[in-house]
């Protein structure tokens, strides 16, 4: 398992730079101030699967290229959060266990952004359990997270399946 984990961290994976932009976007102070993102692990957490699962929707939709880079983008996550949860002190017998909960997070996020870009869900219900795990902020901080959100959306679906692979969005 180990040496298949060092693969995917060490060997080119398509889904790098789309990865490390997302991974860049969760960093942005605006999510933590304006929107009130919990910064606190489980809330980094949280904002990070949040725009993974919306990424990964919109490569979803793409052609088999983007839909093979989803996928990739899955891989990197996984091995992206055993590193993480190892750097934390968590011993080997429970990574996989924490590691398991992440994916089923990232799973979740997923299948419920699925629904409420078909209007089987409402979009603001969602953006709530996904963003802020269910317990909403103040008005103007939800109103924040929201349009942040559906502007990551639009930059997601404006670019070109060969571009956001690559990373790149306005």
């Amino acid at each position: 398992m180990r040496a298949w984990l060092n693969r995917l961290v060490s060997s080119p994976r398509p889904s790098a730079p789309l990865y490390e932009r997302v991974v860049t976007e969760a960093r942005a102070p605006h999510w933590y101030v304006e929107s009130e993102v919990a910064d606190t692990i489980d809330g980094r957490f949280a904002l990070l699967a949040t725009l993974l699962a919306l990424a990964s929707v919109r490569l979803e939709r793409g052609r088999e290229p983007a839909q093979q880079a989803g996928i990739a983008l899955t891989e990197r996550f996984i091995a992206d959060m055993d590193s993480e949860i190892r750097q934390l002190g968590i011993g080997d017998p429970a990574i996989g266990k924490q590691v398991g909960a992440m994916v089923g997070a990232l799973g979740g996020r997923i299948g419920a952004w699925r629904r409420a870009f078909s209007g089987e869900e409402d979009w603001h219900d969602v953006m709530v359990r996904s963003l802020y795990r269910g317990t909403a902020p103040g008005e103007a901080a939800a109103a924040h997270g929201a349009a942040a959100l559906r502007n990551f959306w639009d930059r997601l679906e404006r670019a070109d399946d060969s571009t956001l692979i690559a990373g790149e969005m306005e």
